[in-house]
């Protein structure tokens, strides 16, 4: 279903409340967007997040989904966020190269210099062409969970990032995620296969958005 949009990108919809925040947009794109990528926050209310794409200097995307389905468009759409970071190498996926073909013991920020010198559709869709989808979400470490050798030394942010465990989205998440991929894909005359999670694109804790559904309803033809 196409949904109407103004010259900024901001959707015109009853399913749609508008919540933008100039702070977290970062100026008008200059290139196509190609993709969509689905994160979770990290917090545990849609106020939380929502107050803190008003701080200066704050980060977020382009849309927020409260845990009851609600849809609050947080930024333009022809606007850039920073929502993605350093991008993994898509051909190690499809697979068109190997990690020999890189430098020996290439980090984040190399890798990702590497791939923005490829064209949008041989990568993952970075900050610039990507629209970023926000799910109210927490992660939280196991209860019990033990420390052994040197997870022992690891800070909590290092901890939480490779240990800690997001919430599965609720059914009105997953409705309401489904109707907002296939809003965009179909008014944006994008591919429905460039739609990703989080950490498909990007080294981050692999739970965010493991139970994202966007594929509940079937795209407009």
């Amino acid at each position: 279903m196409r949904v109407e949009m103004d010259e900024h990108g901001m959707i015109s919809h009853a399913r749609v409340r508008h919540a933008r925040s100039t702070r977290i947009e970062r100026g008008r794109r200059t290139a196509a967007i190609t993709g969509i990528v689905v994160h979770q926050t990290d917090a545990d209310t849609s106020a939380s997040s929502l107050n803190s794409y008003r701080q200066p200097g704050a980060n977020g995307a382009h849309f927020l989904i409260d845990k009851d389905g609600t849809i609050y468009q947080t930024a333009a759409i022809y606007q850039r966020t920073n929502h993605v970071g350093p991008l993994k190498a898509r051909c190690l996926v499809i697979p068109t190269c190997k990690m020999s073909d890189f430098p020996p013991r290439v980090g984040p920020a190399e890798m990702h210099r590497i791939e923005m010198l490829k064209a949008p559709a041989d990568r993952y869709p970075s900050n610039m062409e990507a629209i970023g989808i926000e799910m109210v979400g927490k992660a939280t470490l196991p209860v019990g969970l033990k420390l052994v050798g040197e997870e022992a030394k690891w800070s909590m942010g290092r901890l939480r990032g490779e240990r800690a465990i997001f919430e599965t989205p609720t059914a009105a998440q997953n409705q309401a995620l489904s109707w907002l991929v296939g809003a965009i894909v179909d008014s944006m005359h994008m591919s429905p296969n460039e739609v990703f999670r989080h950490p498909v694109v990007r080294s981050k804790n692999p739970t965010e958005a493991k139970g994202a559904n966007w594929n509940l309803l079937p795209l407009a033809p």
